[in-house]
């Protein structure tokens, strides 16, 4: 309820002091359109709640209904690896071109991380993100009219996790103390994405000017959650290093980039497996994990050869050496669909293959 309060006021306050009322000539809507922005996206239907009470308890039900309906998928550590490269190569942007029914596996998933990612928020606080949920929504917007297709994306924090400040160690020990433990993933945020492609097939320049505006908007509101910013403790640490959410899309993100890898074929999922009876070596041990056939693991893909150099780009150059070229973001265009979509190309390894490999940052070659 405080944090459902304090995103709306904020939100408000930003709109307040903003040219807002001037782009929708209507006196007075700021606290609809922050409704909107929040709730709405994350796909409530007006009228709004009267009360930061009845949202929370909106967004309760929405969760319940997702770990009822969930499909479940375990991350392999490598092909988390790689989702967290792919993430931080995207712009706020890029996450308005994602095209839910052709990018999202499945409507309604639970997709469990190897480890717990350590976010600090824009408040300062961090969190650790051990889970991610998602839903297929219809967002609504401050006009009637104004509907869409999104994904209602859930965090999950680890409750027994690395950040463990002394006022969490009480809630859970109250919590149990009063036979009602919390379980071990504990719902973090909320958050609603476009899924209907809207920004697919703008221009570069015109995704850059999108981004910038989205970047200030959070420079905004993180102005006006200063009241509530604190110093980030020393109490947990990840091992890629925490994650500095400094725009609040780092969810986001990191789902587009999850989907988008699997629709790549650079992450691969398992096929469900039909209902089997246990395995006798499971049904022997009292300490065994539960046999699930219902849960699905996404693994890195095994790369596809990469084509070798042509004879006019091997003309002029010899290499000494083989090097990894990092894992970009491009934007290819498919013309066959007549569309731009965003895709990933490497890691892999370049040059010639008898060659010895350097694992450095610059690659020399030598001119014939």
């Amino acid at each position: 309820m405080m944090l459902a309060n304090n995103v709306l006021s904020e939100l408000q306050s930003v709109l307040l002091h903003s040219n807002f009322t001037d782009v929708v000539k209507t006196e007075g809507v700021e606290w609809q359109a922050a409704m909107s922005m929040v709730l709405g996206k994350q796909g409530l239907r007006p009228p709004w709640p009267r009360s930061p009470g009845e949202a929370a308890s909106w967004q309760m039900r929405q969760i319940e209904k997702l770990l009822r309906q969930a499909e479940v998928f375990v991350i392999s550590p490598a092909a988390h690896a790689a989702v967290m490269a792919a993430a931080a190569t995207l712009e706020p942007a890029d996450l308005s071109t994602l095209d839910r029914d052709r990018d999202v596996i499945v409507p309604t998933g639970l997709l469990v991380l190897p480890e717990p990612i350590v976010v600090v928020n824009r408040a300062g606080s961090l969190s650790d993100t051990a889970a991610f949920g998602w839903q297929f929504v219809t967002q609504h917007q401050l006009f009637p009219t104004a509907q869409y297709s999104g994904v209602r994306v859930t965090t999950f924090m680890d409750r027994d996790g690395p950040v463990q400040p002394a006022e969490w160690r009480l809630a859970v020990s109250q919590a149990r103390a009063s036979g009602s433990p919390l379980p071990p993933l504990v719902p973090d945020g909320i958050y609603g994405m476009r899924g209907d492609a809207c920004q697919a097939e703008e221009s570069s320049e015109t995704l850059a000017n999108l981004s910038e505006q989205h970047r200030q908007m959070q420079k905004a509101l993180t102005h006006a959650a200063q009241w509530r910013a604190q110093e980030v403790p020393e109490t947990g640490e990840w091992g890629g290093g925490r994650i500095d959410d400094r725009y609040d899309d780092f969810a986001g993100r990191y789902m587009f980039a999850f989907w988008r890898l699997i629709a790549q074929g650079i992450a691969a999922a398992d096929r469900p497996r039909t209902a089997s009876p246990v395995p006798a070596a499971a049904s022997h041990d009292a300490g065994s994990a539960p046999y699930d056939p219902e849960v699905r693991v996404i693994r890195l893909a095994a790369p596809s050869p990469r084509a070798t150099d042509t004879t006019a780009e091997r003309k002029g150059r010899v290499y000494q050496c083989r090097w990894p070229v990092r894992m970009h973001k491009v934007r290819q265009w498919y013309p066959s669909r007549q569309e731009h979509r965003v895709i990933w190309r490497g890691p892999y390894i370049k040059g010639p293959a008898d060659a010895p490999l350097l694992m450095g940052e610059k690659a020399y070659l030598v001119d014939t």
